[in-house]
């Protein structure tokens, strides 16, 4: 009777050293590199070896897979011949000549549960819970074996690289982690309250940045305020105060031809001194920049020059736009509207529960305020703008009262500042 509770016991060990095997080599594998890195710099000398074991896959692996085959070699001598030939005299006067082989049926179905559930399943699903942890725990033992086992896993790492150049598969290097992958973890910790709301959007806008295009972020030419190099202040200064810009484009003649640009800090500082503004003695050369420029150049043009305003020009020279530096950290960090506006924002939501917005609002905010909205085909690449939707998807220049249905919204043209679109009033189809 001790006899067979010490096999039973030595069986219980040896699928538990397989669970270990199996715990370990799924936390190596699902350790986020980032984690261990941070936790081996803090001191950490089990993630240091974790890291080295992920650096190693093949030897690591081969240790591993030694461990597991050792282990169940071991418990299957044991359960299946040794505990069979222990079982079957107990079966015997029940059921005669057939107990050897339902005994061999009864031990040999329960050593492949208790190994999937023991060896397996559980230490799997523990090392997915807890990766990096259980990493750095077992990093030590693991190690040690793979030195005691060298001749073994070398032997077997050399054996597995081969095969694989023969199958024309070359070592890959370190994988990394993708803008996508990246996008997705930022996510994940706000989701599990790691990561704040705020934080997750700055996040997001900084892998985003660089995808972004002048065109992107502009202030179109029609909401940009100007002013001509040869007129009085006092006739402009009621412009200026309205407007929310802090810096205005200087043309001379006609707005295409492009000057200077004056801010309004400068224009401060002349009245602070007691001078008498004149804009063609204030005004600086403007920064053209072409509609493709990326965002992420921009901002070091910016930092180039000591620029804080670029001046968008399409492939006619034509002046499109202008971005400033508070355009491209709303880019980041989202949009920051000051108190002049949010008087005058571009969408505002009625009481009636319909939305009044400016022909000139981004057609890709939409679904951020219209719930169920989705953007439509081609936005922000055929067209920018609500005005600009109007008149691709009634291919001529729209009208006050033309009205186009989508994503059950009902979008209808209620003002024109002349051939431009300026107010579309929003709201819900009802459901039928």
């Amino acid at each position: 009777m001790t006899s067979a509770l010490f096999e039973i016991a030595l069986i219980f060990v040896l699928l538990l050293c397989n669970g270990l095997f199996a715990m370990t080599e799924i936390a190596i594998v699902s350790s986020r590199r980032a984690v261990l890195q941070a936790r081996a710099e803090s001191g950490s000398k089990g993630a240091a070896r974790a890291l080295r074991l992920a650096d190693s896959p093949n030897r690591f692996l081969s240790t591993v897979q030694i461990g597991i085959t050792l282990v169940g070699i071991f418990a299957g001598a044991f359960g299946g011949a040794s505990l069979s030939a222990r079982l079957s005299p107990v079966l015997e006067p029940f059921l005669g000549n057939a107990a050897q082989e339902v005994s061999f049926t009864i031990v040999i179905g329960a050593l492949t549960y208790l190994s999937l559930v023991i060896g397996e399943l559980v230490p799997k699903r523990l090392a997915m819970q807890y990766p990096e942890g259980i990493a750095s725990m077992m990093s030590g033992p693991m190690s040690g074996l793979s030195r005691i086992a060298s001749p073994f896993v070398t032997l077997l790492s050399w054996s597995t690289s081969s095969l694989l150049k023969l199958c024309g598969v070359q070592e890959s290097e370190e994988s990394k982690l993708s803008r996508e992958e990246l996008t997705v973890l930022i996510r994940e910790g706000m989701v599990a309250g790691g990561v704040e709301r705020s934080e997750s959007r700055m996040m997001e806008g900084v892998l985003g940045f660089d995808k972004l295009e002048a065109y992107d972020i502009m202030i179109p030419r029609p909401k940009m305020v100007w002013i001509e190099r040869d007129e009085r202040h006092a006739d402009v200064w009621p412009r200026i105060v309205k407007s929310t810009q802090g810096f205005f484009p200087v043309y001379h003649g006609q707005r295409d031809n492009l000057v200077g640009v004056v801010s309004v800090k400068d224009c401060y500082a002349q009245l602070a001194a007691g001078i008498e503004v004149r804009f063609q003695n204030l005004m600086q050369p403007p920064l053209l920049i072409p509609e493709v420029q990326k965002a992420s150049l921009l901002l070091e043009d910016f930092r180039r020059t000591g620029h804080h305003a670029a001046f968008v020009v399409d492939e006619f020279g034509g002046v499109i736009g202008m971005v400033t530096l508070i355009d491209l950290m709303e880019a980041i960090v989202g949009d920051v509207p000051s108190k002049e506006e949010r008087l005058s924002m571009p969408i505002k939501q009625r009481k009636d529960g319909s939305w009044l917005i400016d022909g000139l609002f981004e057609i890709e905010k939409l679904e951020t305020f219209l719930k169920g909205f989705e953007k439509p085909e081609g936005a922000g690449d055929e067209y920018q703008t609500l005005a600009g939707w109007f008149s691709q998807r009634l291919s001529r220049v729209p009208t006050e009262g033309d009205i186009i249905e989508a994503s059950d919204w009902r979008f209808e043209i209620v003002d024109m500042d002349g051939i431009r679109v300026d107010k579309v009033l929003a709201m819900r189809v009802p459901k039928v």
